[in-house]
């Protein structure tokens, strides 16, 4: 009798971007038993005509180079025709997209803009459907946070439920050990003055995470007609040097976000994602270490805590994988998919598969 290991299907993969992410997913794609990787594409000049095993770091833990040399030509991946790519660059290029789809190659993003149609610009989803319809194709968006957290975890969790009133994502993300000043500064705002902070910024928590929870509210039968986010910030109560730099006292070193769903005029669906760069901060904000705590309330009350068991030194180097890692899991069962904008609620449940090459 044929051993059922053996039959499994391999998919061709590309890996496209090796930023922080990518080059974390590149690494998994290469030891992955079930993908075979056939190209990368960078944006970087530096880095076109490095080998994958270089970009993702295996060369410097002694693994031989693997003769797939990164590009820049858009043509080249096309030509490979891959079964899968795994996109993973900032934001997302419709007409990219759409030629990899129409050409019958299968997308799973850490990108976001995807996890749920219902959500996406009607131009752009006709588009993208199009272009699913014509490659027999499908995409996928996910990652650990929108996409395992706040899409995998709840389906799980209130699987237990017939009567669900309230359900709560709570994030925690300690940044002081991140060097990554242009980030923490220039974009997120941290070490400024708190009545220059703009609130416009929590904007983006409706569009980054409205997705998902509009998801799970459509799949449990509670659709919700309002996602709102808003969200305030608290100051060090003295001068704080982090990774990144200095926080003067009375600069902002906290900042907690709030993304709600309503279901009939009532709270039902919440992520609140609170990012700090000091505990020594002037709002009782019980900070946590970095990970989850989710909270069910219905017919069958839970709570569930997820930390990142990584020390804060290592954070950096880990946090990566959080996100890469489900992309990569997910390639087997997004080609095996139905032809189209996939989510999480579509899919069968991810399973890695933890065996290695050789």
């Amino acid at each position: 009798m044929n051993d059922p290991l053996t039959t499994l299907p391999t998919y061709r993969v590309v890996q496209w971007a090796t930023g922080n992410i990518g080059a974390r997913s590149l690494r998994a794609v290469i030891q992955h038993p079930r993908l075979d990787l056939v190209g990368v594409r960078v944006s970087d000049p530096a880095k076109v005509g490095e080998d994958a095993g270089a970009l993702s770091g295996l060369d410097a833990a002694g693994m031989a180079a693997t003769g797939i040399i990164a590009t820049d030509d858009v043509e080249e991946i096309l030509a490979l025709r891959p079964d899968c790519v795994l996109y993973m660059q900032q934001g997302y290029d419709v007409e990219v997209l759409c030629a990899l789809l129409a050409a019958g190659s299968n997308v799973v993003s850490t990108t976001g803009g995807f996890h749920h149609p219902g959500s996406m610009g009607p131009a752009v989803r006709e588009r993208i459907e199009a272009a699913c319809a014509a490659g027999g194709s499908s995409i996928h968006s996910t990652g650990s946070s929108p996409g395992f957290i706040s899409e995998a975890v709840p389906i799980v969790l209130t699987s237990l439920q017939r009567r669900l009133d309230r359900l709560h994502i709570a994030e925690f993300a300690d940044l002081s050990s991140r060097n990554s000043p242009v980030l923490l500064f220039d974009l997120m705002g941290y070490g400024q003055d708190p009545s220059t902070f703009d609130p416009r910024r929590w904007a983006h928590g409706a569009e980054s995470f409205g997705p998902s929870l509009r998801l799970i509210g459509d799949a449990l039968g509670m659709p919700l007609e309002s996602v709102e986010s808003t969200g305030e910030v608290a100051t060090a109560v003295r001068d704080i040097e982090i990774a990144a730099g200095t926080i003067p006292a009375g600069t902002v070193a906290g900042q907690r976000m709030h993304v709600v769903g309503r279901h009939l005029g009532e709270e039902l669906l919440r992520f609140s994602a609170t990012w700090y760069c000091s505990t020594e901060i002037d709002a009782s904000w019980g900070l946590q270490p970095g990970g989850w705590r989710v909270t069910v309330e219905g017919d069958c009350p839970l709570v569930m805590d997820l930390r990142l068991d990584v020390p804060l030194e290592l954070m950096a180097e880990s946090t990566p994988g959080y996100t890469a890692n489900r992309a990569v899991n997910a390639v087997p069962v997004v080609c095996e998919a139905l032809p189209g904008i996939r989510t999480t609620v579509d899919l069968p449940q991810i399973v890695a598969d933890l065996g290695q090459k050789g």
